[in-house]
């Protein structure tokens, strides 16, 4: 007989004696769990039983949770041999190890303890591990463990599961992602901790290293200041001659919570079940920003979200490769402006509120302190930097650094000192530092005199000039408290010979609240005059809200607000001179689009992207533009792109995100759809307008004015259907097919997919557009749309508003019967 005939014989008994039924917690040798019956454990959280995911037919040994209606799966036997039939069932054999039988494909999965259970009993414990145990001969209720689920985690941690390693007999407990929610094979995003000699807990994406929490400074991870202990949920990190893992607890233990590797978006996610609700609530995930994406900067690059451009230059250090920098490409890191010379003696430079660099090339002794540690890396050529193990206290332990140094990321609070190896001519001498600090006090007195007189002199200048008009423009700010936006105060005489009369000849165009004029000042220098229309009603408010807003606004791809004039009835806002006019004038001429090629089509998105980056998080106010279009970006000679109007911005300080209104203002084509149907705008409002521009480069073609007769679509829903259809490329304009880079206009075409998405919760925030831009990153696929731009959108009952659309592209307002 062999042995597959032998085990049908068993299953075919134990199915005919088996007491088994529903409910009970646990199973001896003498029974078996066939498809259709589950264990559960004694407090009815989790539940073991046979499940097929979402859409497939292929059946799994898994464990969920009991009492959540949206069945979540925390672990999976046989997720690399499913069953295929309808037929399944777990048993004992004679070592007590469990078999997972399929009548098709025999034995697909097994515990293979090495320690054999002569009395085996498997229970499903209240919390959600599955364990084996060899029950005693004499009942007693002590029983040696032979075997245990969380020891071999899919992609899910529980609460008191470990993640890493027991170093006695080289198990390493880490997690792996489904490869999609109808599929718990492996993918091939991973996570789990890393046994160099200083330890790290590191996601990796194939064998590529992708996520990094920094490591363990005895108080949590250096990468991850945010992450702290409370009475709710405690954590651990066990380092010693047996173990390294991290295992965390909550101290509710009626709640409950999960952390899960998503492979669709290469995240690793933190969630709360609320009781009560209907679904989960993420609670935390890496990456929380570009910085985390490992190595981001390259080699002594040192990464600060808070930037516009992330990636700087440690202080002492350069580009290494310039033109890769510019262009954003920082993975070749930065190089010393001084080289070592190990032999004449370096020096430590102290750098604070850091997540530690990558550990792959470290050194550790805990045994002892920071002058120890600096003695032993100055004494070896090859250290480049070293710190404490363990900062509790005053410190202690000693870890160093050999090689470069790469993945570091400063915060603006928390993290941990490093002292970085460099040439003596970096350190400043005692005796400059001291001649310094003597020497600041009378100069600081100097300069403030200075500009004192300065500013009384400007101000009697003004008034002057002026009589009794007043030439500032108040503003309110955040604090509710009044602001003098200062400028410089140009005469209207000045600026109507510099534009010579403000004739047809010298005007560029003309937007919602006046027209634009070309001028040359008596210097040479030459200007773009914007004249608020007379006739505007509500322009007074939007000019004075553009003069408050720009004069702090200062970014490479920001028009420059040069001063104002505001004399009788007449105010005028003075900018840079923009050569090249704006993006329309291009993409959607039949001529000139042929002069934007994808090179510059490209640097135009992503330049336009860092520019949004810095309204929305950098600069001091958080700013939503509600009017980006083609229009609105203004092209220097260089074809650098300039963000400009900012007439119908909204300014948000602190943490506050998003607004109302009952004034909807935009242009027709690019307003998100929560703006214009319910007057809802944040952030993501700008990020629709943003995937619409993108559109509009790509394929040369206006979203308001494009229809496809065949399909009743709009340029949205075009890319659509042709994404849909596979058939992306068809989406771009002729002229580029044969030039551009296939993949970063996939990317592109994939990214503004992802802007337009309906819910503004699926669209991703700016920082991440300029990171997706910038990568080669996985993306998530884009959901669908919204079409509210077509032909037979912005329907409206005349009773309940009142709409006013214009053929051009100027602004239009919608105002709300609300």
């Amino acid at each position: 007989m062999n042995v597959l005939s032998f085990i049908s014989i068993k299953i075919m008994l134990l199915s005919l004696f088996s007491r088994f039924s529903v409910g009970i917690d646990s199973f001896t040798s003498s029974e078996s769990l066939s498809d259709g019956r589950t264990l559960v454990s004694r407090d009815g959280t989790f539940e073991l039983g046979f499940f097929r995911p979402g859409s497939s037919m292929n059946c799994y040994l898994g464990i969920w949770y009991k009492k959540i209606p949206v069945r979540t799966v925390v672990w999976v036997a046989n997720r690399r041999n499913p069953i295929n039939d309808s037929y399944g069932m777990l048993f004992f054999n004679r070592k007590g190890n469990l078999m997972l039988f399929s009548r098709s494909n025999g034995v697909v999965w097994s515990t293979n303890s090495t320690e054999i259970a002569r009395k085996p009993i498997v229970q499903l414990l209240d919390s959600g591990n599955l364990v084996i145990r060899d029950e005693s001969d004499d009942g007693n209720s002590e029983r040696t463990l032979s075997w245990q689920s969380f020891d071999y985690p899919t992609d899910t941690i529980l609460p008191g599961m470990k993640l890493g390693w027991d170093l006695r007999t080289g198990l390493d407990r880490r997690l792996t992602a489904w490869k999609s929610s109808d599929d718990p094979s492996p993918g091939d995003f991973t996570a789990g901790v890393e046994l160099n000699n200083y330890p790290d807990v590191v996601a990796r994406k194939g064998a590529k290293k992708y996520i990094r929490t920094g490591p363990w400074n005895g108080v949590g991870y250096s990468g991850t200041p945010l992450l702290k202990p409370s009475p709710g949920f405690q954590f651990e990190f066990v380092w010693n001659n047996d173990e390294v893992y991290f295992r965390f607890y909550l101290g509710n233990q009626t709640a409950i919570m999960r952390y899960v590797l998503n492979q669709t978006i290469y995240q690793g996610q933190g969630y709360f079940w609320i009781e009560g609700s209907r679904s989960w609530m993420l609670s935390t995930y890496p990456p929380t920003d570009v910085c985390d994406n490992f190595g981001l900067c390259g080699p002594y690059g040192i990464c600060y979200s808070a930037e516009v451009l992330p990636c700087q230059c440690l202080k002492g250090f350069k580009p290494k490769a310039s033109k890769y920098w510019d262009s954003i490409n920082w993975s070749q890191g930065c190089v010393r402006n001084k080289p070592l010379d190990c032999q004449k003696g370096d020096v430590f430079i102290k750098f604070g509120r850091l997540k530690l660099p990558d550990t792959e090339h470290s050194w550790v002794d805990k045994s002892i302190g920071l002058k120890e540690c600096r003695a032993k890396c100055l004494q070896n050529c090859s250290c480049m930097a070293y710190t404490n193990t363990d900062i509790r206290g005053q410190g202690s332990g000693c870890a160093i650094w050999f090689g470069d140094l790469i993945d570091i990321k400063q915060f603006q609070d928390g993290g941990q000192e490093l002292y970085i190896r460099m040439s003596t001519s970096e350190a400043e001498p005692k005796g400059e530092v001291k001649m310094k600090l003597a020497v600041i006090p009378p100069v600081m007195f100097l300069v403030v005199g200075v500009l004192l007189v300065c500013y009384y002199f400007h101000r009697s200048r003004a008034r002057m000039q002026g009589g009794n008009e007043n030439h500032g423009v108040n503003n309110r700010s955040n604090a509710g408290q009044k602001e003098d936006i200062e400028l410089e105060l140009f005469d209207l005489a000045m600026l109507a010979k510099a534009t010579n009369g403000f004739t047809l000849d010298n005007k560029l165009g003309e937007g919602g609240f006046g027209p634009v004029y070309k001028g040359t000042m008596e210097d040479g220098q030459q200007i773009a005059v914007k004249r608020l229309s007379i006739r505007s009603k509500q322009g007074s408010d939007e000019f004075k809200n553009e003069v408050a807003l720009i004069a702090k606004l200062q970014h490479r791809n920001l028009v420059k607000l040069l001063g104002c004039c505001i004399q009788g009835e007449e105010k005028m806002l003075v900018y840079e001179f923009m050569p090249n006019k704006s993006l329309n004038f291009f993409i959607f001429d039949r001529a000139r689009h042929e002069l934007l090629d994808w090179p510059k089509r490209f640097h135009i998105i992503n330049g336009v992207a860092r520019g949004l980056v810095y309204l929305h998080q950098d600069s001091r106010l958080r700013i939503i533009h509600r009017d980006l279009k083609t229009s609105n970006i203004l092209l220097d000679s260089e074809m650098n792109p300039k963000i400009s109007d900012f007439g119908l911005a909204k300014t948000f300080g602190g943490d506050q995100t998003a607004g109302s209104t009952n004034r909807v203002v935009g242009t027709y084509g690019y307003m998100a759809p929560e703006y214009a149907i319910n007057g809802q705008f944040s952030v993501k409002s700008d990020v629709f307008s943003f995937g619409i521009l993108v559109l509009e480069i790509l394929s040369g073609k206006k979203n308001k004015g494009f229809y496809n007769p065949s399909q009743d679509l709009n340029l949205i829903g075009h890319a659509w259907a042709l994404w849909k259809k596979e058939k992306p490329l068809e989406l771009i304009d002729s002229f580029l097919q044969d030039s551009c880079s296939v993949s970063e206009v996939m990317r592109c075409i994939h990214i503004a997919l992802l802007c337009v998405q309906q819910h503004p919760d699926d669209r991703p925030s700016m920082s991440s557009v300029v990171l997706m831009l910038g990568s080669e990153t996985a993306l998530v696929e884009p959901k669908e749309p919204s079409f509210l731009m077509d032909n037979k959108s912005l329907e409206t009952d005349s009773s309940s508003s009142n709409i006013k659309l214009s053929n051009n592209d100027v602004s239009i307002s919608i105002l709300d019967g609300r």
